[in-house]
């Protein structure tokens, strides 16, 4: 994780990067919880995070209504991936998979996140929810 946000602040440096980004290392389970973040966000992108379960539950407390989702796809999808019915219990509506060279899952935040998620740190990743 600290090579990986080490990268990102390099990359922030960068002639045209944003000048308004804080970079914070730390499990997302722990972050999710901090009162600051909650709600706080219109994007959050996941690449080679993890399983669909684990992207969803731990991503989902920082957006907002409305805000949105974008997960990183392996090329080939049969449709398995997202469980739609636990998507909804934690908040989130799937809109669907796009392709741009690389493929997306789409997802939106359009209920209140369940005060229980997400689970504690490692829990999501040991007993994912689908």
């Amino acid at each position: 994780m600290v090579k990986r946000m080490n990268f990102l602040r390099e990359t922030l440096e960068w002639p045209g990067a944003p000048k308004d980004v804080v970079v914070i290392t730390e499990r997302a389970e722990v972050l999710a919880r901090d009162p600051s973040l909650d709600s706080s966000l219109d994007l959050v992108t996941a690449r080679s995070f993890g399983p669909p379960s684990v992207v969803a539950e731990c991503a989902v407390r920082f957006l907002r209504l409305g805000g949105t989702l974008v997960v990183s796809e392996p090329p080939e999808d049969d449709g398995t991936r997202w469980n739609q019915k636990v998507l909804r219990t934690m908040g989130l509506e799937d809109r669907g998979r796009i392709r741009h060279g690389a493929a997306f899952r789409v997802l939106s935040k359009v209920s209140a996140t369940p005060k229980e998620l997400p689970r504690a740190v490692g829990v999501p990743a040991k007993r994912p929810l689908f």
